[in-house]
């Protein structure tokens, strides 16, 4: 795109620029940060409205040099939760937390900033990013700009309706059960969860739900992806420990041939839940895909090393365990209560669930999560990849999540919220690189693929990724919500 100069940006070439894209503009002087920013406000308010991604929009500090840092220019959205920006609210998506202000920039933050990134605002979040759909009381439920009674999933969900629907290229997200991921297939857009130990969780905790929890992005594009992760990768001073340097930038690895791989199919999830025949049929073209470009493609059970009860009630005292003490720290800052008047119910249960778990259940909790990796570690001694849909279902309608649940505790909470994203939990417990490519639809409604590869692996999936983007292309896909339009 090549856009006259002095000539204020159309909202729909802004938004039909990923951020390599836009970043590349800038550098070139075809546009400059300022005119990128106004459209960018532009579109919160075109959009917003109707999918309420945005719970905060702000004036753009000043913008790097053009050309200065790899993404110089570029808007950008941080979510409501895990990254701490200087002097603006990060408030979690509760009303316990409302009016908090972050002191200093988290060492993310630092590394957004040296990317060259402009962030403009933050997105919704469920509460205290507790479920895989985002529908807080606090700032009401984000709505997909593919369907607006649709859930735009969670917990990152306004980070991904806000990229979907054009308002930003990539926005900041975080995965604790898949909260990468699952905005990923609702929204149609690409989603990668990095490695544990990627990227630094600092200076205000060194891991988050004992490892659970990882800091990424969403984005329409792989390359943004990659270059964004090749940006915040990284140790900072103090953490316990990180994932191994990548060989090469995985911008570059995005550019080069995966090669022939192994790929073992997981059609049935752990758990109950079927997938639906659209799900199921996505899968298979998706099959036949891998095996026209070559890979070696088998259908298989892989173990989960122990039963999905199991599995869910270790999440079940590792979660809640970790959330009560930050629900106490919230409430001493902040003066308020811990009750019906500041937490959702199902939160609420979550953290009575948690001041009962015993050290004992907690470390059996750790016990759980370490045969379950190590049972994952076994399976890319014969497999390169895993594949399986992201979800077994289209997006939800709104309130799918919430009914019954002010009758459920913290460990019936968990099993609904695991019960509706079966998939994606695993490669969290086990600590490995999972990402949501989205390749298939139905009736409209994006539906995603998730690929899993081995610890530190980012490189093999970014290949693959980047292969597929070719093969199948989707950035032509836009939602009815769309600000380019």
């Amino acid at each position: 795109m090549s856009l006259p100069k002095g000539v204020l940006v159309k909202i729909s070439e802004y938004a039909s620029c990923d951020a390599v894209g836009l970043a590349d503009l800038i550098a070139r002087g075809e546009v400059t940060a300022a005119e990128v920013a106004d459209a960018a406000a532009r579109a919160v308010e075109a959009v917003n409205p109707r999918i309420n991604a945005v719970v905060e929009a702000w004036p753009p500090e000043d913008a790097p040099a053009p050309g200065s840092a790899p993404l110089a220019g570029v808007p950008f959205l941080i979510k409501d939760l895990g990254v701490a920006m200087a002097g603006k609210r990060s408030e979690l998506g509760s009303r316990l937390a409302a009016g908090a202000v972050s002191p200093e920039d988290s060492f993310l933050m630092r590394r957004f900033r040296r990317a060259g990134l402009v962030t403009i605002g933050r997105t919704t979040t469920p509460e205290m990013a507790y479920s895989t759909t985002t529908e807080p009381e606090f700032s009401g439920a984000t709505r997909n700009p593919w369907s607006l009674d649709r859930s735009a999933g969670g917990s990152s969900g306004g980070s991904g309706a806000a990229v979907a629907a054009g308002i930003v290229p990539v926005a900041h997200a975080t995965d604790a059960a898949g909260s990468i991921r699952v905005p990923a297939s609702c929204n149609g857009l690409f989603g990668l969860k990095p490695t544990r130990g990627r990227v630094s969780q600092g200076p205000g905790a060194d891991e988050i739900f004992n490892g659970l929890a990882v800091q990424g992005s969403l984005s329409r594009s792989v390359r943004d992806s990659a270059v964004l992760l090749d940006l915040i990768e990284g140790p900072e001073p103090g953490d316990p420990y990180f994932a191994p340097h990548p060989d090469r930038p995985y911008a570059e690895e995005a550019r080069l041939d995966p090669g022939r791989l192994r790929v073992a199919v997981l059609r049935q999830p752990w758990g109950g839940r079927q997938p639906t025949e659209a799900v199921s049929a996505a899968l298979s073209e998706t099959m036949r895909l891998l095996e026209s470009l070559g890979h070696e493609v088998e259908e298989t059970s892989l173990e989960l090393g122990v039963s999905w009860e199991e599995f869910v009630l270790g999440n079940a005292r590792i979660w809640t365990a970790n959330l009560a003490p930050w629900v106490d720290g919230i409430a001493a800052a902040t003066g308020r209560p811990v009750d019906e008047t500041t937490l959702e119910p199902v939160t609420l249960a979550s953290y009575r669930y948690g001041l009962q778990v015993t050290a004992d259940e907690f470390v059996r909790g750790l016990a759980i999560r370490n045969q379950v990796s190590r049972t994952f570690a076994r399976h890319f001694a014969c497999y390169d990849v895993l594949l399986s849909p992201t979800l077994p279902e289209p997006p939800v309608p709104l309130g799918v999540y919430g009914e019954g649940a002010d009758q459920l505790d913290g460990l019936g909470w968990l099993d609904r919220v695991l019960d509706r994203s079966p998939y994606t939990a695993a490669a969290n417990v086990s600590g490995v690189p999972s990402m949501s490519v989205p390749l298939a639809a139905d009736a409209g409604l994006p539906v995603g693929m998730q690929f899993t590869a081995a610890f530190g692996r980012e490189d093999l999936l970014f290949r693959l990724a980047g292969q597929l983007e070719k093969a199948a292309p989707w950035a032509h896909r836009k939602p009815p919500v769309w600000a380019g339009e």
